[in-house]
């Protein structure tokens, strides 16, 4: 991702100062926190800035927010002090910065589940309104008037996972699973509705994530439960370790397997890591790519544009991002004021013109300002496949192409 002599943070900081100089006088300011460095995802952090970055281009060519007004970022790395004092305070204190320092009228780019409780609870304390894009399945049910999302949470994707396996006769699941606390909602919301939806049998296994190399024993374990799926549940590093674990034991390629987010959308590294092992791999992701007819203006200029500058199909975490910062230039446009208050009175109001459609922000009965996108199961089905030529296999109605099992790759 970009040249072999700079780091993700280095980047990541690139993006945001090309946004910044053009931000002119009076900008609006939106705050950052995101996993630059290690022990986080800082591929995942320079994802976030990329679509930031569009977004706010994206805004400046359309007029601006406020008469003219151009978007301004404050970006800080939730990971700044995690080696000295762990990743849940280094984020909360970053996050504290920007709502009580910067002055900033919104935030963004929380990656990770395990951060993301103890940044909230910062935002809220300053009536900061705050967009989430990870799946944290708990977060938007705590129906806090601040919290918004337009991604998909944890309870979204299983369904659309475990109601797949069912339709394909799938009952005895192996699953290995990070100790992260993704790792484990996702474990635990897999079984409890595997279970109960479909009678399934589990046989699980729980690993540290820090500290964990070696998954052969478990891996040959779940080979001698003889599954009809392998679900892959670890996180950044310890998933590609699995996949290539998975191949030396046997599991794989004989049984399907799937995973439980998208990183698979990285298709270069992707390929790069898993090797011809990540054929047949599964998992689910929002219907979202050039061929898809519900795509708007506004998501084929975002499009469009992430390929001319970065030279791949943009993954949804910059897309999600890019939503985002236009939505909260939108609001800001109608709001009464630049205040907190009065942009939290427009994003409840208010309909948004997004890159899958119209968008409000509802008070549900289980969920406040959650407004998820339509998933699908995709399949990657040759060897170095691309994400936008990957085949959508689920649900029947949207599918692109048949199920590809084992025996046929």
């Amino acid at each position: 991702m970009g040249s072999a002599q700079t780091t993700h943070e280095e980047r990541a900081r690139s993006n945001i100062e090309q946004v910044n100089k053009q931000a002119g006088a009076n900008p609006v300011r939106i705050g950052i926190v995101t996993p630059l460095n290690e022990p986080g995802d800082p591929t995942a952090g320079e994802l976030v800035t990329r679509g930031a970055f569009l977004g706010a281009e994206y805004v400046r060519e359309h007029g601006g927010t406020r008469g003219g007004r151009q978007i301004e970022f404050v970006l800080y790395d939730d990971q700044a002090t995690a080696a000295q004092e762990g990743m849940a305070r280094s984020s909360a204190a970053q996050m504290t910065k920007l709502a009580l320092v910067d002055g900033v009228v919104a935030a963004m780019g929380q990656w990770h589940l395990r951060t993301t409780p103890w940044v909230v609870d910062v935002a809220s304390r300053y009536d900061l309104p705050i967009f989430v894009e990870n799946g944290h399945s708990l977060i938007t049910a705590q129906k806090r008037r601040n919290v918004f999302r337009s991604y998909f949470s944890i309870a979204d994707r299983v369904p659309v996972m475990l109601d797949f396996a069912a339709s394909q006769g799938m009952r005895r699941i192996g699953l290995l699973a990070a100790d992260t606390v993704f790792g484990a909602q996702m474990a635990d919301t897999l079984v409890e509705y595997g279970t109960q939806r479909h009678g399934m049998e589990f046989l699980r296994f729980d690993f540290p994530q820090d500290d964990t190399i070696d998954f052969r024993h478990e891996l040959r374990a779940i080979k001698d439960f003889k599954p009809d799926l392998f679900i892959n549940g670890a996180v950044i590093k310890t998933n590609y370790m699995i996949v290539e674990q998975a191949a030396e034991v046997g599991l794989r390629p004989g049984i399907p397997m799937m995973v439980t987010f998208g990183f698979p959308l990285r298709s270069d590294d992707f390929w790069r890591l898993s090797g011809e092992n990540g054929v047949g791999t599964m998992w689910p992701a929002m219907r979202y790519r050039p061929s898809w007819e519900g795509l708007t203006d506004i998501g084929r200029w975002f499009i469009d544009r992430y390929v001319e500058r970065y030279g791949a199909f943009p993954p949804d975490t910059a897309l999600t991002h890019f939503t985002d910062v236009t939505i909260i230039a939108a609001a800001l446009d109608a709001a009464r004021s630049d205040s907190r208050e009065d942009l939290l009175d427009a994003l409840e109001t208010m309909e948004f013109p997004t890159w899958r459609g119209p968008l409000r922000f509802e008070r549900g009965p289980a969920h406040w300002h959650h407004n998820a996108p339509e998933l699908a199961l995709l399949q990657y089905q040759k060897y170095q496949q691309s994400f936008d030529d990957s085949a959508i296999i689920y649900p029947p109605q949207t599918a692109t192409a048949a199920y590809l099992p084992p025996s046929a790759a």
